[in-house]
């Protein structure tokens, strides 16, 4: 029998609790491996563990020979915020990010089993916070999925399909310069003062935007100089996290910029990922990044789709939720998109 929707609403919001109810921040994903466990093998899932390091541990549930492949990740970042439901709204950490998306992607599946489809499977990887590991290592369970049409990767997106994702660089830029004596600077020459003219020449170049993905932009995450207050910093460097659109001209115009003391190291260089379009959604760019690049690899034509519920706005801070009204939109978000892709 079907469940009824204030039946579907028990369900969520007992199941979006009980996995917030551990802390999973990235290294430790583990501590909620039981529940997750549970969960699946009570909608009857073939389960296949796979080992990424010790406490973290990729888990795929199959449900028939897959096509449709949702995919998510179990790790949160810090701090613990323990879950609570108020007014409609659950508060804590992983709600909307991304626990909240392996519930709604989970009250899919349900939902579509209970219509008599199969053909499904879900993936939960570790470390999409971090390092990225469970991505990398879930490409090893390919063997399971070689009939895959399509992977939905869920992150908060407000409903919307994401067009694609912008690249990632990471640049590192250095001045270097001579100590001296903060008594007698002119027999020294501070790294500094060149390097935050370096970035203020670059903080006056207009960023590209691109119609699929938005704009470009750069944060100064890290600026670090000087080792001794009393002293002139003989180096200085800025970190920058770069959010780049295909062609991007970025690198080539902070060497440009560069003074004569001055270099760059690029440490990462991801390139922009653009996703196909999917008739019947509504479409949007996202200013995030996600495993999303690495994982549609486990999809033949490598068609994928990145969506779920929540909005990125409140991922990551100590406001963290998502509405029962969202999580429920979510639920039937991947419920429509599971069924355009079976061909139903």
């Amino acid at each position: 029998m079907n469940a009824t929707p204030a039946d579907l609403r028990s369900w969520l919001i007992a199941k979006l609790l009980k996995l917030c109810a551990s802390e999973t921040t990235s290294g430790r994903e583990d501590v909620g491996l039981a529940d997750l466990r549970a969960l699946l093998q009570e909608l009857g899932a073939t389960l296949v563990e796979q080992s990424v390091a010790t406490g973290r541990t990729n888990v795929l549930a199959l449900w028939g020979r897959p096509r449709v492949l949702f995919s998510t990740h179990l790790d949160t970042v810090p701090p613990y915020l323990p879950p609570r439901l108020a007014d409609g709204i659950l508060h804590g950490r992983g709600t909307c990010d991304a626990k909240g998306q392996i519930v709604a992607q989970l009250a899919a599946v349900k939902t579509l089993l209970d219509q008599g489809h199969d053909g499904l499977a879900w993936l939960g990887v570790v470390g999409e916070e971090t390092d990225s590991a469970g991505a990398a290592a879930a490409l090893g369970l390919a063997e399971h999925l070689r009939d895959l049409k399509v992977l939905i990767n869920g992150e908060p997106t407000d409903l919307r399909l994401a067009t694609g994702q912008r690249g990632v660089q990471h640049l590192c830029l250095q001045c270097h310069g001579r100590a001296a004596h903060s008594g007698s600077p002119q027999l020294g020459h501070n790294a500094t003062w060149p390097l935050l003219d370096w970035l203020q020449r670059l903080r006056e170049q207009e960023r590209p935007v691109d119609p699929q993905l938005g704009p470009e932009l750069w944060n100064l995450g890290l600026l670090q100089a000087g080792e001794a207050l009393n002293s002139v910093p003989a180096k200085a460097e800025a970190h920058l996290m770069a959010r780049v659109v295909p062609g991007s001209l970025l690198l080539e115009e902070v060497r440009r910029l560069a003074p004569p003391e001055g270099f760059v190291d690029l440490r990462l260089d991801e390139p922009a990922d653009l996703y196909p379009p999917v008739p019947g959604f509504e479409h949007a760019p996202m200013p995030f990044g996600s495993d999303a690049p690495a994982l549609r690899a486990l999809v033949p034509d490598r068609t994928v789709v990145l969506a779920g519920p929540g909005s990125i706005t409140v991922a990551h801070t100590l406001e963290e939720q998502l509405t029962l009204a969202d999580l429920e939109a979510g639920v039937e978000l991947n419920r429509r998109l599971a069924l355009h892709f079976l061909g139903d």
